[in-house]
């Protein structure tokens, strides 16, 4: 079972770019890609699917600019990612991209070949929503690695079998395997902290062994042997609160300290961190962003200056929230720092209500915390029984779960109680089952902003539903396991592949071509 982490899956990466799972994926891809080279990287053939989404998508969503940034060792957040590609010239790395079949049977596959002077090495991965990662295979050998591990790649020309019993008896580590056949060999180790250079020179001097490699781990909370958390469903979590009356808050904070092996006062404090990095940004929403290459420019000023002269119909605090949405959305599309809440097409759904209400409501950042760890919390829910990849389950999966996550959140700020939150997110779900994700012009901007927009209007209506004491009927759980089905059910067109919906007409054909030339001009 897979135990996913509040801040490495659902609520993160903290970032620049318009998608998670194409650009900080990207990233992190990149990263480990350089890692494996040793930071000696002269030649790059980069390789996506005739049939996945990357086909389309690679440029207009950012995987080509995060891979670049990656391959240079930059991080989410790096302002010089625009620049990549000829950051990435300037430092004398070739590449080359190629689209055709290459039998893959995730939408989200990079295939790299890396090669200098000395060495060449493959790679495939894949990118799983949300910033999330796993490198399924290097240089033919069929492996699982997301990033969340200190991992030491020991490279074999002859059988390891005497070594990696060795090394099972010398080395205090996570976990050790041995892949491979015959003298194609490869152990691993996962740990968390890379082997010490005294072992690895001892390694190095063996005849048998080829190469050492450390991969360093991508994502900020990393994984333990034998973690066990409290729960990892709606129904186990009640549960476990029975007789407890524990918030939602209180039960995310119980969890990712678990998960995370970290204390309570350090998974709130991280949460904290992370509604100051979002408050910020919906300030710097507010007052403008610039960017060229993008199809919606600054409009959050237009709203707030109509709400402040009273021009727009009133709709009580969902015109903050409203507000707030925009400005995320808008810092998004202009290459500024936002947070991946699950996802950068789904930015600013849940931030958006969270904060945008407990401003409306004269909250304290504190109470803005809470809120979201109880949205973190109904994300793991999804993250471990479903997807946040359009590419995967459509729109729904993205702004439908950013919904329910922020339903919880409104709940919360409201001082509901556990029961309403869950009930909430239920509602909030259930009303987004189906949505399709058909960027216009590849872009994550049209009609994102609306449903950003709309995840928050719907999250608040069921918020008060849920605190009325309405009946959500379905359980979440069940909720979120018919999202999954339902998600799979969508035609590919309709996921995130530019191929479908509103993506095809000829107004969206017409601004993808307008912005080819503008990038051109760009470059």
């Amino acid at each position: 079972m897979y135990y996913p982490s509040i801040f490495n899956d659902v609520i993160g990466p903290v970032m620049r770019g318009p998608s998670s799972s194409h650009c900080a994926a990207a990233i992190r891809i990149g990263r480990v890609a350089k890692d494996l080279m040793e930071g000696r990287i002269e030649d790059v053939l980069i390789e996506f699917d005739t049939h996945g989404s990357l086909a389309t998508t690679h440029a207009s969503q950012g995987s080509d600019m995060g891979l670049f940034g990656g391959l240079l060792g930059w991080e989410t957040t790096d302002e010089r990612l625009a620049e990549s590609e000829s950051a990435l010239r300037e430092a004398g790395i070739k590449f080359e991209i190629k689209i055709l079949d290459i039998g893959a049977t995730h939408p989200n596959t990079y295939q790299l070949k890396l090669t200098n002077s000395f060495e060449t090495h493959s790679l495939v991965a894949i990118s799983t929503g949300g910033g999330i990662i796993e490198v399924i295979e290097i240089d033919g050998i069929k492996i699982s690695m997301a990033g969340d591990y200190f991992e030491t790649l020991i490279f074999l020309d002859a059988k390891g079998d005497e070594l990696f019993e060795d090394l099972k008896t010398r080395v205090t580590a996570d976990e050790i395997i041995l892949l491979g056949e015959h003298d194609h060999q490869l152990i691993i180790v996962k740990a968390q902290t890379f082997l010490d250079e005294k072992l690895i020179s001892d390694l190095l001097a063996m005849d048998q062994v080829r190469s050492v490699k450390k991969i360093a781990p991508v994502l900020p909370v990393l994984s333990h042997q034998n973690v066990q958390v409290p729960f990892i469903t709606c129904e186990e979590m009640l549960a476990y609160n029975t007789g407890k009356d524990l918030a939602l808050w209180q039960l995310a904070v119980r969890y990712e300290s678990a998960r995370g092996s970290l204390s309570e006062d350090q998974v709130v404090e991280k949460m904290k961190d992370i509604v100051g990095i979002l408050q910020k940004s919906i300030m710097l929403g507010i007052r403008g962003t610039k960017y060229a290459d993008r199809i919606l420019g600054y409009q959050s000023g237009q709203f707030q200056t109509s709400m402040e002269n009273q021009k727009l119909l009133d709709s009580g605090m969902l015109n903050q929230i409203i507000l707030s949405v925009t400005a995320l959305m808008e810092v998004k599309s202009s290459m500024g720092v936002i947070v991946a809440s699950p996802t950068a097409g789904a930015c600013g759904g849940l931030p958006g209500a969270c904060i945008g209400a407990a401003g409306a409501m004269g909250l304290s950042l504190e109470d803005s915390t809470r809120a979201m760890l109880a949205a973190g919390l109904i994300g793991v829910f999804i993250a471990a029984h479903a997807t946040f990849a359009a590419e995967v389950g459509g729109c729904q999966a993205e702004c439908g779960s950013g919904s329910g996550m922020a339903a919880a959140a409104l709940v919360t700020l409201a001082k509901g109680n556990t029961e309403q939150a869950i009930n909430a997110a239920s509602m909030a779900l259930q009303n987004l089952l189906g949505m399709i994700c058909d960027p216009v012009a590849g872009r994550v901007e049209v009609p994102c902003l609306g449903k950003n927009v709309m995840a928050a209007s719907n999250a608040l209506a069921c918020a008060n539903m849920a605190i009325a004491d309405f009946d959500a009927v379905i359980p979440l759980d069940e909720v979120i396991e018919t999202m999954d089905r339902v998600g799979k059910s969508i035609p590919v067109e309709l996921r995130c592949t530019a191929l479908g919906g509103l993506s095809i007409t000829k107004t969206s054909i017409a601004i993808e071509n307008k912005l080819k030339v503008i990038g051109a001009a760009g470059r």
